[in-house]
């Protein structure tokens, strides 16, 4: 059973709105609809990957939309209840309230236009195909974190492929860049000494853990296109092992098998694949720019607290 989108809790909100005499804190009314929904509690405490409650926002957003075509209103913040409009609707006669539903009423045909038209030039603005156009069963902030995901994912693939054209030479160059922007190494000139140069048994190169250099990690950098194997965990197992080295990072363009990333578990390898490191390229913005941003507005409290003045 999946959670409810945010046009389908509509009519359960409306519902239960109709059966109070007093308006109520939007929260409440999520937890009172996620016990009725008798959903399993782990896709009730599913988030977004900002945090955020899935199914919590999508009551406040099936809030926003009744609110909008007038059937609900909001007398205090963060509370709602039941407008003369709403209660004028025979709710036991509806089967569901959509956003069809809702375009009888002028007001939210304003909001819903406005919505739909910011959203579409974003999307046209965008080169990329596979970008869906606006779904109506999906919240503005879904939209946006899905949007947003496919933007990433196609941007990692094109990293990807432009380091596995590269020389395996500048592969090692790209690890020294990315482990000193993840504040290994000290300065990057001692660790573009240390990495490359050691060809010793399956280790490419050794690196400081901190700037004072206490500790050591031995690196291991494969270009490759093949997934890589236990018997290549292994070999570099051996060759930490000859070191007495207590700590090795093995970075890779493709994948693991499952039967490495076990073997890696249990000598305390990390593992660092093309999905991985690609990710890591653009949390530490190495060989990415931002193209754009944008801000996300939330109210600020404090501001309009009456006991700060």
């Amino acid at each position: 059973m999946s959670l409810p989108t945010y046009d389908q809790l509509m009519l359960p909100l409306m519902r239960l709105l109709s059966e109070l005499d007093e308006p109520i804190k939007i929260s409440d009314a999520a937890n009172i609809l996620a016990e009725r929904s008798m959903l399993p509690e782990e896709q009730l405490q599913k988030a977004l990957p900002s945090g955020k409650n899935i199914f919590k926002d999508r009551v406040a957003w099936a809030k926003t939309y009744l609110v909008k075509a007038g059937l609900v209103q909001q007398p205090k913040r963060a509370y709602c209840e039941i407008s003369a409009l709403g209660k004028s609707i025979e709710l036991n006669k509806l089967s569901e309230i959509t956003n069809e539903y809702l375009s009888q009423f002028e007001g939210f045909n304003d909001f819903k236009f406005s919505i739909k038209k910011d959203q579409n030039d974003e999307l046209l603005q965008s080169n990329r195909s596979d970008i869906h156009v606006y779904q109506e069963t999906q919240t503005p902030e879904e939209t946006l974190e899905a949007t947003t995901e496919v933007l990433i994912s196609n941007l990692k693939n094109d990293l990807l492929q432009m380091i596995k054209d590269k020389t395996p030479s500048f592969f090692e160059r790209l690890v020294v860049d990315l482990l000193v922007a993840m504040g290994y190494g000290g300065s990057h000139q001692d660790a573009a000494q240390a990495i490359g140069k050691t060809k010793d048994g399956g280790i490419d190169g050794v690196i400081s853990e901190d700037r004072l250099g206490l500790d050591k990690i031995y690196i291991q950098a494969k270009r490759w296109e093949n997934t890589v194997g236990r018997p290549d965990i292994q070999q570099f197992k051996g060759a930490l092992a000859d070191q007495v080295a207590k700590k090795g990072v093995f970075i890779t363009t493709s994948n693991f098998s499952k039967e490495a990333i076990e073997s890696a578990k249990k000598s305390g390898i990390v593992l660092i694949d093309g999905d991985k490191l690609t990710s890591l390229m653009i949390e530490f913005g190495l060989g990415v720019q931002i193209e754009r941003s944008f801000h996300i507005y939330k109210i600020d409290q404090d501001r309009f607290d009456e006991d700060n003045f």
